[in-house]
């Protein structure tokens, strides 16, 4: 069976086609869709930016669209980039110079008062069916400089002090049983195996 990821983040496709990787179905994502055009995320919060993305891959492609919005909340910046992370300060700027302008805002805050959580919501679309959500968060630390040169987007500034490692600096194991984005594959996984059943 087919089902595509309604994303161009080519982070987002590597860690989930990880995830996904023991399940018997053919990933595809929207690079395998080239003629599709961007889809305006205009949702209030996480969970309507998601539905947003699946339904409208669900829709043009016909197959079981898995969209998932995530990102970056600071507590010190009253939750923001939050779910305009992708979007924080310029869509089209390099994820290194986000990181710096972020570290930047954060230049007089100490660091037992960066905390910080990324949050995922991922909507699962089988056209004709239901719509179905689930979520996740990895509570961390900002950090005072980037740290690692793994993973991608805000990874190298995210600290889960448990490990004390940032993303970046994780194996893909290890980041890929703990973040946001596994904690809400790992639920996703089971609602998808239903839809594959019908």
């Amino acid at each position: 069976m087919e089902i595509v990821l309604a994303t161009r983040n080519r982070g987002k496709v590597r860690e989930i086609k990880n995830l996904l990787g023991d399940m018997d179905v053919d990933i595809k994502s929207l690079h395998d869709f080239p003629d599709m055009v961007p889809i305006e995320e205009t949702g209030k919060d996480y969970r309507e930016n998601a539905k947003i993305k699946a339904e409208t891959v669900a829709s043009l492609t016909g197959k079981i669209a898995i969209a998932d919005d995530s990102g970056l909340e600071v507590y010190a910046l009253n939750g923001k980039p939050g779910k305009d992370s992708a979007r924080f300060i310029d869509k089209d700027m390099a994820y290194e110079e986000k990181n710096k302008i972020l570290l930047h805002m954060l230049e007089e805050v100490p660091l037992k008062e960066r905390g910080a959580r990324f949050c995922c919501v991922i909507a699962i679309k089988k056209p004709g069916a239901d719509i179905f959500f689930c979520e996740g968060v990895c509570e961390g630390v900002i950090t005072e400089k980037p740290r690692g040169d793994k993973g991608f987007g805000y990874d190298p500034v995210f600290l889960v002090p448990e490990y004390n490692q940032t993303f970046a600096e994780m194996d893909a194991s290890l980041k890929n049983k703990i973040s946001h984005r596994a904690k809400t594959l790992g639920k996703a996984k089971k609602a998808l195996k239903s839809l594959m059943e019908k």
